[in-house]
């Protein structure tokens, strides 16, 4: 399966307990299929991934890919600070039918580019699957270099990189050293989704799809067909939804516009607190802005 185009990054559903909600799981994964994403990418930054047991992680994803049914590629973030902890989760959900990886960075400690090489690399021989790296420093405190990302490209099986570093800079130097290779970037940060394709990029896994999945399918399928002002004006809408972001500690404002807008995805996974306050009237404002708008 071919990895490209708009690849929401699912959020994870949970009840008032805190369990995995699998109904739900299943309807967000159902509707997204519904509204055209071209793939799912499950237990990433959004989707919560540092805050489940192994155990956990296993039943989401196995609730995904039956859900799925092999109609788009389903990729399922195994990544961890422990290459041994990330080649043990890789395997299994190999065996659960993931059809791609997504490997973060680790995180906490903070390897070398020498050693990080070395971490995929051992990740990739213990798999047959596609693997995409996966680079967001904010949160890692390491930056996948583009000479690191030359190399890697040249493993067989890492397949391309989500970039969610925010520097538009990234994406291009990205492109620019895997241009002969084998090679997809996508971009990690939805404001540039537009400009990333037009710089030889192949879409996005993009989090703002959770809610406004026609919006995000839009710019994609009207930049292929060369309706540029079209695929602007749908990249300028996403903004509205990304500001509220800085109202609540990721995920919260936008598990929260989720199920205002109608899916329960519930709350965040503690000890990430559910939003309240002037965060939540900033949320339903927003939400209201995007239902006057017919946008949902």
């Amino acid at each position: 399966m071919e990895l490209k185009g708009i690849i929401p990054a699912l959020l994870t559903p949970l009840t008032k307990e805190q369990k995995i909600n699998e109904p739900v799981l299943r309807q967000l994964t159902s509707h997204l299929i519904e509204s055209g994403v071209h793939g799912i990418f499950a237990l990433g930054t959004n989707g919560e991934f540092h805050l489940f047991t192994k155990e956990e992680k296993l039943k989401i994803a196995q609730v995904i890919i039956d859900e799925v049914k092999g109609r788009i590629p389903v990729i399922i973030g195994t990544g961890g600070n422990s290459t041994e902890e990330v080649i043990e989760l890789s395997k299994q959900m190999e065996d659960l039918g993931a059809n791609a990886l997504s490997v973060i960075t680790p995180y906490f400690v903070t390897p070398t580019q020498e050693e990080v090489i070395v971490h995929f690399q051992r990740i990739t021989e213990e798999t047959s699957l596609p693997v995409l790296l996966y680079n967001i420093p904010s949160k890692t405190g390491m930056s996948l270099e583009p000479h690191t990302v030359a190399k890697l490209a040249d493993v067989p099986n890492i397949v391309g990189i989500k970039d969610s570093s925010g520097s538009f800079e990234n994406i291009k130097n990205y492109i620019h050293v895997t241009k002969d290779k084998d090679f997809s970037v996508f971009a990690g940060t939805d404001s540039l989704i537009l400009k990333t394709l037009g710089a030889g990029g192949v879409g996005a896994v993009a989090a703002t799809a959770n809610m406004v999945p026609d919006i995000v399918v839009s710019i994609y399928t009207s930049w292929l067909k060369g309706f540029n002002n079209e695929a602007e004006e749908a990249q300028k809408k996403l903004q509205p939804l990304r500001d509220t972001f800085q109202y609540g500690t990721l995920p919260s404002a936008l598990k929260k516009a989720v199920e205002l807008y109608g899916i329960p995805v519930g709350p965040p996974k503690l000890p990430v607190s559910e939003l309240s306050g002037e965060g939540l009237e900033k949320v339903k404002e927003m939400v209201a802005g995007y239902k006057k708008q017919n946008a949902l």
